[in-house]
């Protein structure tokens, strides 16, 4: 039986009709004032539970990574829309929560943000990663609200910008459904967790994320550009420096998304063509916005500037990453470093299929890695559970995956 014939004699199982998930109270007004920010403030602290928050940015329209509209929902308080750019400052609502639980979604989304307003958790319920070390398959907030509370949770305002006043009803009707459920969410999972004994697993993960930091940009950002690999020399690599630098000074300046000045591909589509007048750059792919074209006279001076440098400063390859070279080459730089790996591989992913977890959730594959290319002086299961431990790993990964990693490590011995 072919395929389409096997897809047309298939039952239509239509999905379950969930009903919506409604603002119970209606959609709340905007705090925008510091009496009315106070007065929240005081019904928080007298509130009960634990305290779901959110925040919404304007990554794909703003430079800044800043919260332009923060919501809170506690039980005795409801829920408070709270704009942040009359109220940079938050610390209130922070002093009122104290070390009251917070229940976040994608806790790492939003924390740094939040801690610029200053709001910081003392505890923590990340519903997205109680999801993941459940076995879930999908751990959207709509998803979970679903798959847990059988509820519609629609989506659809995400992406719009959040820094335009006045929002909409839609964007405020949004803002509010985010952390409408987030309580009830909560304590479906930490039934679930209790359930299937990984309570202490997520309790551990939770404090992880209150240490949470965002990833530095390095010291080479400019290398990561879409497209980069299309340029292959020092004098592309210096023009498309200048281009990414200027761009990224203007966008920090205008606070707004690189990307809405020139697109990555405009850059090296610039290189690509070795323009020799402003008008030629103007004329190349990426460069007809207006935002391009305000700034043209910059584009065509960080271009200047890069043909002016000394070849002898012009920049080189990327020098080598501190961590192991990619997996695909270890087979021929050094074969007992392959075979641990694939050993460690192995037994990662039998353990991940056996609890249904993902296998970079019981250990960050560049931890992995790094142990395998390099390891220890000491490899009995204490020096791993150290190494593991100092890379970061929780306990209850060294506790699941150190046995299994000394293996590994006695297979490269044996090749």
């Amino acid at each position: 039986m072919s395929h389409e014939d096997t897809e047309a004699a298939a039952p239509i199982v239509e999905a379950p009709h969930l009903p919506e998930l409604q603002l119970r109270d209606g959609n709340p007004p905007v705090i925008d004032t510091i009496e009315h920010l106070q007065e929240y403030a005081a019904a928080l602290a007298a509130g009960t539970g634990p305290v779901a928050l959110d925040a919404e940015r304007a990554s794909g329209y703003r430079y800044s990574m800043r919260a332009y509209l923060v919501q809170v929902r506690r039980e005795g308080a409801g829920i408070a829309l709270i704009d942040p750019v009359p109220l940079p400052d938050l610390s209130i609502l922070d002093a009122a929560i104290g070390d009251t639980e917070w229940i976040l979604h994608a806790a790492t989304q939003d924390l740094a943000c939040l801690a610029e307003v200053g709001m910081r958790p003392r505890r923590l319920f990340d519903t997205e990663v109680a999801g993941r070390i459940l076995g879930r398959d999908r751990v959207s907030l709509a998803a979970l609200v679903g798959s847990e509370l059988g509820l519609t949770l629609h989506k659809g305002q995400g992406a719009t910008d959040w820094s335009a006043r006045p929002l909409t009803a839609a964007q405020l009707t949004y803002a509010a459904l985010d952390v409408e459920a987030l309580v009830e969410l909560r304590n479906a999972l930490h039934q679930e967790l209790v359930a299937a004994d990984r309570w202490n697993i997520a309790q551990q993960e939770f404090d992880h994320l209150l240490g949470f930091q965002p990833r530095d940009r390095g010291p080479d950002p400019w290398r990561r550009l879409s497209g980069m690999h299309k340029l292959t020399s020092p004098r592309q690599w210096a023009i498309a420096r200048e281009l990414w630098l200027q761009r990224d000074e203007l966008a920090e300046q205008t606070d707004t998304a690189p990307g809405r000045l020139i697109p990555d591909s405009a850059i090296v589509a610039a290189v690509l063509a070795e323009p020799t007048s402003v008008r030629q750059l103007m004329e190349a792919d990426g460069f007809h916005g207006r935002a391009a074209g305000k700034y043209r006279r910059q584009w065509w001076e960080a271009i200047e500037r890069a043909r002016d440098i000394p070849k002898s400063e012009l920049p080189q390859r990327a020098p080598r990453s501190e961590g192991p070279p990619p997996p695909r080459s270890w087979a021929d730089k050094d074969p007992a470093a392959a075979a641990r790996l694939s050993v460690a591989r192995a037994a990662v992913t039998s353990m991940s299929e056996d609890l249904s977890m993902a296998p970079e959730l019981l250990l960050a594959p560049d931890l992995m890695r790094r142990l395998c290319w390099e390891p220890p002086t000491d490899a009995s299961e204490a020096g791993v559970r150290r190494y593991l431990a100092a890379g970061g790993a929780r306990e209850w990964q060294i506790d699941l995956c150190a046995p299994a990693l000394v293996d590994a490590l006695r297979a490269g011995l044996e090749t």
